[in-house]
């Protein structure tokens, strides 16, 4: 891989560089499928750039790592250019002093691909409404986490608030195992839902979310209880029939087990952040479920 650094420079000076790496190299940018804007602190870029370059590996991106600095020092730009066969696409980073940390997107909107989709992501914190973020308004499709805000019930049952097509949560994400494997103990007739319980460890956005998709879907009163972990560790369903219930205890192994039917134990391990990413970048339409899940949250914390 190869490391350039520039120090005190602008995106037409990173563009050009960017032109004589490829050209020096031989890999044309038609082959990068979107660029992926990730807006991070220094104390979070590795673990960014990481899960960005992981995901990248299926979905090959330009990555421009948005990096504010010291608001107090003289304006400047530095930037660190990635490149080679053992980075998928360009992986550029961007540390941004003084004025240009109120303005990231003068300087990512150069740095663009074009006649591709953009895709931002805030690994940690992230605006309140990201669809008006001046970085949020050049994307597609913007990527938050409830779990990196100090208060991440708070954060998720505010998401209904602002919310614009496009946005997404990987609170959510990570319940995509869960959905699928809830959705599959109905492909057998189900006796009409009465009641359903998650259980999760306390303050945990996905068991919120969980809990109200499964209330949207099934029409029934589901709540959320405390459990001792990891994570997410099980759903009850309560039927005319019998429970539908899925355990997870260690996080990897889960039991499902359905009226009339054998308990049967199915993978459902919890998933690494490069995953997470990489599921959202394999869609880039709104979520219309997600929009739904925390609507209905919003509605059931306002009650």
């Amino acid at each position: 891989m190869t490391s350039f650094m520039l120090s005190g420079t602008t995106a037409s000076k990173i563009s050009s560089q960017l032109t004589h790496l490829r050209h020096q190299m031989g890999t044309p940018a038609v082959g990068m499928v979107l660029t992926l804007v990730v807006v991070c602190g220094e104390s979070d870029q590795y673990d960014a750039v990481r899960a960005a370059t992981e995901a990248a590996r299926e979905h090959p991106s330009r990555i421009l790592v948005v990096i504010p600095r010291d608001p107090n020092e003289p304006n400047r730009l530095d930037a660190e250019i990635r490149f080679g066969e053992s980075t998928p696409g360009e992986v550029i980073l961007l540390r941004l002093y003084g004025e240009l940390t109120r303005h990231a997107d003068s300087v990512v909107s150069p740095l663009l691909l074009t006649d591709t989709p953009v895709v931002a992501w805030w690994p940690s914190d992230c605006p309140e409404v990201p669809a008006a973020d001046p970085i949020g308004m050049l994307a597609q499709r913007r990527i938050v986490d409830a779990r990196s805000a100090p208060d991440s019930v708070k954060a998720i049952a505010g998401r209904a608030r602002g919310y614009v097509p496009g946005d997404t949560d990987l609170a959510w994400t990570r319940l995509t195992t869960w959905r699928s494997l809830l959705a599959a103990a109905f492909d057998q007739p189900v006796a009409k839902i009465k009641r359903g319980t998650v259980e999760a460890v306390p303050g945990h956005a996905s068991a919120l979310l969980l809990a109200a998709w499964l209330g949207e879907r099934l029409g029934a009163p589901v709540k959320v209880s405390d459990s001792p972990g990891p994570g997410l560790t099980s759903v009850k369903l309560v039927s005319g029939d019998g429970d539908i219930t899925i355990t997870r205890g260690d996080g990897r192994l889960a039991m499902l087990s359905r009226p009339g039917q054998p308990d049967r134990r199915v993978a459902l391990a919890r998933r690494p952040t490069s995953d997470l990413l990489a599921e959202e970048l394999r869609r880039l339409d709104p979520d219309e479920i997600y929009a739904a899940a925390i609507q209905r949250l919003a509605r059931a914390r306002k009650s």
